[in-house]
């Protein structure tokens, strides 16, 4: 079966240092709105922890990579890490595991809902950031 793919993309010069995010970032074309959101922003995870070690096909440390991503990525427009945390576990996000046969790396993903913010998070927005409070932490 023969089939054409157009791909689209922009290239944001230094972008890995400006945004903190060392993996790609993109935003998918929209789509109908049914029930859900239509504009995300999908953040990337691999199978290698923040110290550098490969974990064989580890879908659970590829998720877990996206999330962290994402809530750097949420630190840039002010928010607290935990408040990041929280706002991922409340938010219909979309996490998917994308790719688990290219031996070593499982590839996740996390879907973050734009339309659910106040202001732009997008990856061309300009970071500004606010004053968005705090929550309750427990000090030990």
């Amino acid at each position: 079966m023969a089939g054409v793919i157009t791909i689209k993309f922009d290239l944001i010069k230094n972008g890995v240092a400006q945004r903190c995010v060392p993996s790609p970032v993109y935003r998918p074309g929209d789509v109908a709105q049914l029930f859900a959101p239509s504009r995300y922003l999908v953040f990337q995870g691999f199978s290698v922890d923040e110290a550098g070690k490969q974990h064989f096909l580890d879908a659970t440390v590829a998720y877990r990579q996206a999330c962290l991503r994402a809530i750097e990525y949420l630190k840039q427009f002010g928010y607290s890490g935990e408040q990041a945390y929280i706002l991922l576990s409340c938010a219909p996000i979309k996490g998917c595991i994308a790719s688990i046969v290219d031996v070593p790396n499982a590839c996740s993903t996390l879907g973050i809902p734009m339309d659910i913010f106040d202001f732009d998070i997008s990856v061309e927005a300009e970071r500004v950031r606010r004053n968005l409070g705090s929550c309750p932490v427990l000090l030990e």
